[in-house]
């Protein structure tokens, strides 16, 4: 088993956070290991996510790592923050092969057929199926699975708990991301440990 897929294999959900606040860093990490979801992507959509993503790493049993990353440069900046993992919402040659370099584990995000034959040429086996729903949802992604029996997934977009059993019950799918647990605003820890728990109890068949 490689590392990107022992990290797929911790939960059947990881979350998905946009964090603006690195305050409330800290507090949210804490209700999502809590609640059995370790696994943890920072998305590098707001200011604070490299700050964010320090501040999670002292959370004791999270894994951190960084989302949305879009090139090179941004993966350096993640893994000088400490990220642990790599998620992309497409996929480069440039960022693939810098991540490859790296030794990282890393998930790319892929639509299409083309974007899989892209990543099996660079070596690469598991992937982000993103965005999950708008690309066609669950029809879409088996259609895809029958050329690349070797590949897995992670589909991410539009999922939420009612309709991640479904994604879960695919053959080739190792888990999904979400961020229906944790919505807008300041962080509700209990809630939010409430919602974790609910996503790490879901079964992957």
């Amino acid at each position: 088993m490689n590392k990107i897929e022992a990290l797929m294999r911790v939960a059947p959900v990881i979350p998905v956070l946009v964090v603006e606040d690195v305050a409330a860093a800290v507090p949210l990490a804490q209700a999502l290991v809590k609640g059995g979801l370790r696994v943890l992507e920072v998305t590098m959509r707001t200011p604070a996510a490299l700050d964010v993503i320090r501040a999670m790493k002292q959370v004791p049993g999270a894994i951190v790592g960084a989302g949305t990353v879009l090139n090179p440069a941004q993966l350096d900046q993640a893994l000088q923050a400490g990220a642990e993992f790599i998620v992309s919402p497409g996929l480069t040659p440039a960022l693939g092969q810098a991540a490859i370099a790296g030794g990282v584990p890393f998930l790319p995000g892929t639509a299409n057929a083309a974007d899989i034959m892209l990543g099996l040429d660079l070596g690469l086996t598991h992937f982000k199926f993103f965005p999950a729903e708008a690309s066609g949802g669950i029809p879409t992604l088996k259609a895809l699975m029958a050329p690349f029996p070797m590949a897995r997934f992670c589909p991410t977009g539009g999922i939420t708990l009612a309709t991640a059993p479904a994604w879960l019950a695919l053959g080739h799918v190792l888990c999904v991301g979400g961020s229906w647990m944790v919505p807008p605003g300041p962080p509700d820890p209990a809630k939010i440990e409430e919602s974790a728990r609910a996503a790490a109890a879901l079964a992957k068949s």
